[in-house]
């Protein structure tokens, strides 16, 4: 099959830009000696999922039920449900571990550790637990010098579970920019954990994992000392985000959603498309960077990005294709059918709206990989 035979909008994923986008990071963890532990969420695919675990134990992360259960109905045994759990997912998680899973879990506070210890109890089962740092002030998690709270956790969590490590993401990256930047971020991240670990460590507690993760941070590490594992995801694909921070060029950038113009506003300078925000998602990530790429920046149907040309509206269905200074554009040279890929702001949220992805080489559809949603 070729582009041109294909309905829009459709997900596409270049193949060699993944496979080259896989063979980084893995260069990358692989010269620091921890073991990488690749995060799901994006790809939902169990195609990628083998790409990306290619020479390695074969350990995952993954951020719903849904898709443990979907990795470990595909071979995947070793898996980490990286979001705080609830007392109302335990019953879930209980099945898996009693399929043969080896489920570790993720907490931050005393009030879940101690629910999740009362069920194990009740249940006779030791779920091994990650005690969830903030080492940067970006999402959930425990402050790395709140040893307080750390050993409160764990006493709970002796009670009925097992305290099987700590856990970071450092987040705080998707804010900075540049090789310097990033480094900081990564080292913010490294030695927070650490911190954490040493904490439990000395008050008698276990802690053999020492788990950091995001993309920006892998990929610019310049000591991860005392880390055990690195967990990333969106690596895999890129996205303009990345880009924009400096993690990735645009060429990189794997996935992309295919287009066809189906109108023109010519007294405006302005291409209608087939693909609103229900294929692209209503992320806007770069509109807090230096470069605003609106709903995606615009490629030929080769790939190749077309001046600043941008998605800069869009609705449900209709996209609104414009210059990305808001100069004028001759909609002559763009005739209704012309087909067009666009690059997403975020891979994760532009994935998440297709049920399949369009495998390409050049301009072939060389395989079709199913992937899948919901909790």
């Amino acid at each position: 099959m070729r582009l041109s035979d294909v309905e829009t909008p459709a997900l596409l994923l270049d193949r060699a830009r993944m496979r080259a986008n896989i063979a980084r990071m893995n260069a990358a963890v692989a010269r620091h000696g921890v073991g990488l532990r690749p995060h799901l969420k994006t790809a939902k695919c169990a195609e990628v999922t083998r790409a990306m675990t290619e020479g390695w134990s074969g350990a995952v992360t993954v951020s719903t039920l849904r898709e443990a259960d979907e990795f470990f109905a595909a071979g995947y045994r070793d898996i980490l449900y990286a979001v705080g759990i609830a007392p109302n997912k335990l019953g879930r998680a209980a099945a898996l571990v009693a399929s043969g899973a080896d489920l570790t879990l993720v907490l931050d506070n005393a009030e879940a550790a101690r629910a999740l210890a009362a069920f194990g109890r009740e249940r006779g089962i030791r779920f091994p637990v990650l005690i969830e740092i903030d080492s940067d002030g970006h999402r959930a998690g425990v402050r790395p010098d709140d040893a307080a709270t750390l050993l409160a956790i764990g006493r709970e969590l002796a009670e009925g579970a097992t305290v099987r490590g700590v856990m970071t993401h450092g987040g705080g990256s998707y804010g900075a920019a540049g090789d310097a930047a990033l480094a900081a971020h990564a080292e913010l991240e490294r030695a927070g954990a650490v911190r954490a670990a040493g904490v439990l460590r000395d008050a008698g507690l276990p802690c053999p994992i020492v788990s950091v993760g995001s993309t920006p941070t892998a990929l610019f590490a310049r000591d991860l000392s005392g880390v055990t594992e690195v967990r990333v995801g969106v690596y895999v694909f890129f996205d303009l985000v990345m880009a924009g921070l400096g993690v990735c060029r645009e060429d990189d950038i794997a996935l992309s959603v295919l287009a066809s113009i189906i109108g023109h506003r010519a007294d405006c300078g302005q291409l209608i498309v087939d693909a609103g925000w229900m294929a692209m998602s209503r992320d806007r990530g770069t509109a807090s960077q230096r470069v605003d790429r609106g709903y995606g920046l615009v490629c030929d149907d080769e790939g190749r990005v077309i001046g600043d040309l941008v998605v800069a509206s869009a609705n449900q269905e209709h996209g609104i294709v414009a210059r990305g200074d808001g100069g004028p554009l001759d909609v002559r040279r763009w005739p209704v059918g012309t087909l067009l890929r666009i690059l997403p702001n975020h891979a994760c949220a532009t994935a998440a709206q297709h049920g399949r992805y369009r495998v390409v080489e050049g301009d072939e559809v060389v395989a079709e990989w199913q992937r899948f949603g919901g909790w």
